[in-house]
Parts: C-alpha cells; structure tokens; sequence
C-alpha cells in the first residue's frame, strides 16, 4: 500500500482543461481513500526550506532557559515557544516526545480577530528565524489554497469558495524537535496517535521517518514523502465541513529503533484553519441517506479550536 502524489502544476499551470479536471478528480480520490495525499510541483524554493530549517534547528539548540524566555505563560501555546512535555495526544496516557514553536498569521494589531489571533513572538538569538519563518508560512498558506481550490472544485463549488473563508484563519506553522532519545523502553512516543483539528495540514521537509498513517484496513502504513513532495492531510475540521466525505485519517510519529533514536528529528507543520468565526456545517451535497448528518449543532472554527485545545493540554 503507498498514498499517491500528485503534481499540483496540473492544477495551477494545466496543459489542458480535462487534465485539470482529472487532477480534481485524482485528488479527491485519495483523499476519500487515505486523507492524505503527497504534492509535487509546488514551486516552493528548497534554499527557502533549508534556510528555515537551520534558523529553527538554532532556536532549538539554544539553552533551555533561553527558550523558555519565549514560552507565552497563559497562552496555550498559540503564539512562541512549547516546551517539551507538554502537549499530550486525545486519550493519551503519556506526553509527546517534542517541544515546538508556533508562528501565526501576521494582522493589524486593531483587526476585528486580535483578540483571539495574538501578535507573533521572534526569538532574538536567531536573526533570520522571523524572515525565513515567515516567508515558508506564506508559501505554504498560498499552497494550501490552491489544494483547497482544487477540493471545492470536487464538492462542486465554486473555485474560490474557500477564499473568503480562509483569508484570515488561524493557521500556525509549527516547527517541532524531537530530541534525541536515550532512555531505553521509554514509555512514550514523539507523537502520539491521533487526527489533526484544522482544515487541512501541509508537512515539508521531516528530517527522519517516523510518520505513520493508519490505513482503511487499520495497518500502519510508514509514510517518507520524496525529496521535494510536501505531504498534505485532511483536518477534523474539513472532516466535519464534508461530513466525512474527506476523512481525517489518524497518524502518529513513531520511535525509531536502536541508534537512529540517538538522533533527532525536526519537522515542519502547517496547519491551515479558516476564519476564526467561520461556522462548520455539513455542506448539503456531502449530507445524503446513505450519510446522514453526524453533527447536531455547527459550530464556529475558534469554539472547535479551544474545545480540541483542551483535550490535547494545550488550554
């Protein structure tokens, strides 16, 4: 079993209208089938990539208590820096593996969603972690769209339905540190089994393997992208938008076995949210009798947000 990739140039630069469409097609298939899917094409310069990777490997590597001068107390970890232990998979026993950054959407400080979207936090110590931060954070933001376009065009929407509705999400670019592991038989694991809460969730340049996706028939199934391809997976939030037509399909970071869990392993999420007052309600065409609503009540993306939050000890 292998989760396909697709070119997304067939989508933003097609040599023709049924290869386009094919690719809406292809697309939507294997996200049906896997909920997730690799992406090829995508124009995002590796110095860009790389550039970011080494200012975040920098920030890691710096003293604890350094780092910890980042950690927003109070701040469920929206904005600044997470230290490791904290953040705890739904249902876990144990904590992850990891510690993480998050970086946030830059707005005016007087926008209507301030209150709930805080002003980022740049660490000193590391010059070029802002402008490399930020610049992947809007490459990705652009990419996500463009998947997104291509997923309303399945749902038969229109193109753009999604523009406005993601125009100012919520969405965080996460680096993250899995630190080295010298205890043996440790109980935990870097990242615990469990779904993604946002719309969809777009990873570049995982430094090791580790990620693994639990397939239809409940096998886990490891999961490397190629060098160059950015894996994008389905969110609970697209989930329940779709009414499950677009399933989020559980992953986990497993423990690499004997020396390769002496070496640490950075990655790079991007988790793409809409609005924080986007309301998510089952779109009419995903809701049939063979699948019925499973939602009572909609609910807005930032109520969805902090009620996960919190079940994952973050608020």
């Amino acid at each position: 079993m292998s989760i396909p990739s697709l070119d997304i140039r067939r989508f933003t630069h097609p040599t023709s209208a049924e290869d386009r469409a094919a690719f809406v097609r292809e697309l939507s298939e294997t996200y049906r089938e896997w909920g997730f899917a690799g992406i090829r094409g995508h124009g995002i310069p590796d110095t860009l990539t790389n550039a970011a990777y080494e200012d975040f490997e920098a920030f890691f590597g710096l003293p604890e208590i350094v780092k910890k001068r980042y950690h927003v107390v109070g701040g469920g970890g929206a904005r600044g820096y997470t230290p490791f232990g904290i953040e705890t998979a739904k249902g876990a026993q144990h904590h992850d593996l990891k510690e993480f950054w998050h970086i946030g959407r830059e707005i005016p400080r007087d926008h209507a969603q301030a209150d709930v979207m805080p002003a980022n936090v740049w660490p000193d110590e590391v010059p070029g972690f802002r402008e490399h931060g930020y610049a992947l954070y809007e490459a990705l933001d652009k990419l996500g769209s463009n998947v997104l376009s291509a997923l309303a065009l399945s749902l038969d929407l229109p193109e753009d339905w999604f523009a406005d509705k993601t125009n100012y999400g919520n969405s965080i670019l996460r680096p993250i540190h899995y630190p080295p592991i010298t205890t043996p038989d440790v109980p935990n694991v870097r990242a615990g089994a469990h779904e993604d809460i946002n719309l969809i969730t777009l990873l570049v340049g995982a430094s090791a393997a580790g990620l693994e996706v639990l397939s239809r028939k409940g096998e886990w199934v490891p999961y490397t992208a190629e060098e160059g391809t950015i894996v994008v997976n389905i969110g609970d939030m697209l989930q329940r938008l779709t009414n499950h037509v677009f399933p989020s399909t559980t992953h986990r970071v497993t423990n690499p076995p004997g020396e390769a869990a002496r070496q640490p392993r950075y990655s790079t999420p991007f988790f793409l949210h809409p609005n924080p007052d986007f309301l998510i309600d089952a779109l009419p065409q995903c809701v049939t009798d063979d699948n019925p609503n499973r939602y009572a009540e909609p609910i807005t993306a930032h109520g969805y947000l902090l009620e996960r939050l919190r079940e994952i000890k973050l608020a």
